[in-house]
């Protein structure tokens, strides 16, 4: 169905207005018939392959298509060897599907033909090209990003997609009201998901005897079909980075709708991580018990597992994007290896090391100064090397909690430093 109905024109491309508008600066590329090598990134179903075969056909070249996932070298040296024959009189246009999937040396097997021009490469994938392509590709090509679409951009092709189905099937399609609506909002911005659904559901109804398309069909139909997520794509590591910013961002309705994506694909894992990094990178001191909290909710969560799972880290999400919320662990702890890193460390002094360092028959006199035989547990002392003495890692910061934490060493430690 998705090929049945593939638009042949720009106008007909459903979203990608921000490329293909008016004005567009793909559309005036494309338009000016002077089409560079292109990639064009982003999730399946936007229309990547639609615009890349509307470019061919107006381009006049030769249309190749690869898919990285099966093609191999050879394959990449078929359509080479085609260059100057009569099969390719105006030149080849290669389009490469997932060329995420393309070693190196596939990669730079291209790099000759698409310098010179006669080979006009339209590479798409799914993730991001500044990670998957190589440098000397990336530089040769213009990269485009292709954006899921929304409901309202996936609608039209739906309708166009029933209306194919009538005229495949020879008869008239009647729809329940909020049918269309429900495909399009399903889909999670895939056109081809979609379409998918539309062919399903028509033929199911002609199999009733009847041409009714039910809600409740389609409900059942499009069901989970709108999760984008691949545990080694862009997409898990965009929702797990949007669940952290959310939690840190203290917006609890974001969180829960994060967790709930990450839950919604089985993945708890990923979502146990990043709580329990929260309650101290983003919590930290302004609630330190928010980590003592996190762990038995995380706890909970792996004995009962999901679904009932849910509802332990949902507490945990809800706790964190509430609480008050400090970072001077971070900097604390960032500052203080940043120093080991840069070789700032020193000696350590001799009242701190180990008593049981030295030979037996040579002991010396430690010096060390045990807190708890002084008022209020505290005694003056150095404890940094002699090359950190006066150093300042950790600030307190400006919660009631660490605040508290401050007024009482600042007493205790007034006047005996």
């Amino acid at each position: 169905m998705a090929d049945e109905i593939r638009p042949e024109t720009l106008e007909d491309v459903v979203g990608q207005k921000h490329i293909l508008g008016q004005g567009g600066l793909l559309r005036r590329i494309v338009e000016s018939d002077q089409v560079p090598n292109l990639i064009f990134y982003g999730p399946s179903g936007t229309g990547k392959t639609t615009v890349a075969n509307i470019i061919a056909k107006r381009s006049g070249r030769a249309l190749h298509r690869l898919n990285a996932t099966t093609a191999s070298l050879s394959d990449v040296k078929d359509i080479i060897a085609q260059i100057g024959t009569m099969m390719a009189p105006n030149g080849i246009l290669l389009y490469l599907d997932e060329i995420q999937y393309f070693n190196k040396k596939q990669q730079q097997s291209l790099l000759e033909v698409i310098e010179s021009g006669d080979v006009t490469l339209i590479a798409s994938t799914t993730e991001n090209p500044y990670f998957y392509i190589y440098n000397a590709v990336l530089s040769r090509s213009s990269v485009f990003e292709f954006k899921p679409l929304s409901a309202r951009d996936v609608e039209p092709a739906v309708v166009r997609g029933f209306r194919a189905m009538e005229e495949r099937l020879g008869r008239r399609l009647e729809l329940e009201e909020g049918v269309s609506d429900h495909i399009a909002s399903a889909c999670g911005g895939d056109v081809r998901k979609a379409l998918n659904t539309v062919e399903l559901l028509a033929n199911a109804a002609g199999g009733q005897g009847k041409s009714l398309v039910t809600l409740a069909d389609a409900k059942l139909a499009a069901q989970g079909s709108a999760m984008r997520y691949d545990r080694e794509g862009d997409d898990h590591y965009d929702i797990a980075s949007a669940l952290m910013k959310s939690l840190r961002g203290s917006d609890p309705d974001a969180a829960l709708h994060y967790l709930a994506r990450l839950l919604e694909a089985g993945d708890m894992i990923t979502a146990i991580r990043r709580i329990i990094c929260s309650a101290s990178e983003d919590v930290g001191m302004a609630y330190p018990q928010a980590a003592l909290i996190v762990r038995a909710l995380v706890d909970n969560a792996l004995q009962v597992g999901l679904p009932e799972a849910k509802l332990c880290l949902g507490q945990a999400v809800v706790l964190l994007a509430t609480a008050p919320k400090s970072n001077s662990v971070v900097a604390a702890i960032d500052a203080a290896m940043a120093d080991v890193r840069a070789g700032r460390t020193g000696s350590i002094p001799r009242h701190l090391q180990n008593v049981h360092a030295d030979s037996a028959g040579q002991e010396r006199e430690q010096g060390y100064l045990y807190p708890h035989s002084f008022p209020g547990h505290w005694v003056a002392q150095q404890y940094l090397p002699d090359e950190l003495v006066g150093t300042v890692y950790y600030q307190y910061g400006d919660n009631k909690n660490e605040q508290a934490a401050r007024a009482y060493w600042e007493r205790l430690k007034g006047g005996r430093e």
